[in-house]
């Protein structure tokens, strides 16, 4: 996955180690109620468009680039499906980086252009069913998202909280 300026700038301070990043990613289904999903380049695991927030870049912004860049495809946000971090959305990459994902997941309808993966990140795109998408390969991460938005109903998806402040009496 290419590094963004920003993120190769911070990587040449930091090094491997954990890094917290915002990322976004947008849920698009056809008429059908099919998602439209990609296959990763490097490793073939289905995952769904989307991608860092750049400084001063705001999360739809984000999103919509995303998906333009990934798919040819350009989309209007409609809602927010949810807000997901936390362990599952940690990842160790082959390299040795280490990162700690906030996702905002967007609601997206198509407003032009045709999908056409963009070949570095995305291999190959496809809109896929409920059924379809549960049996595909995809990170634990990928799939709770994609698990939420077929289940979206226009109200956001976030973990509830369960930190409680220690009784220090």
């Amino acid at each position: 996955m290419p590094l963004s300026p920003y993120v190769r700038a911070v990587r040449a301070k930091i090094g491997h180690d954990l890094l917290m990043l915002q990322s976004v990613t947008i849920m698009l289904f056809d008429e059908r109620r099919r998602l439209l999903l990609a296959q990763e380049a490097e490793t073939g695991l289905w995952m769904t468009i989307g991608g860092a927030v750049e400084p001063n870049e705001t999360p739809a912004n984000a999103a919509v680039r995303e998906c333009w860049e990934e798919t040819g495809l350009l989309v209007e946000i409609m809602g927010i499906v949810g807000v997901f971090g936390g362990p599952e959305f940690r990842i160790n990459y082959p390299n040795g980086d280490t990162v700690s994902y906030v996702v905002t997941v967007f609601d997206a309808r198509r407003v032009a252009g045709e999908v056409c993966p963009d070949g570095l990140e995305a291999s190959a795109m496809r809109f896929v069913s409920h059924a379809e998408a549960q049996e595909l390969p995809m990170s634990a991460l990928n799939k709770e998202m994609v698990k939420r938005a077929y289940d979206y109903n226009g109200t956001p998806y976030f973990a509830r909280p369960t930190w409680q402040p220690l009784n220090e009496s």
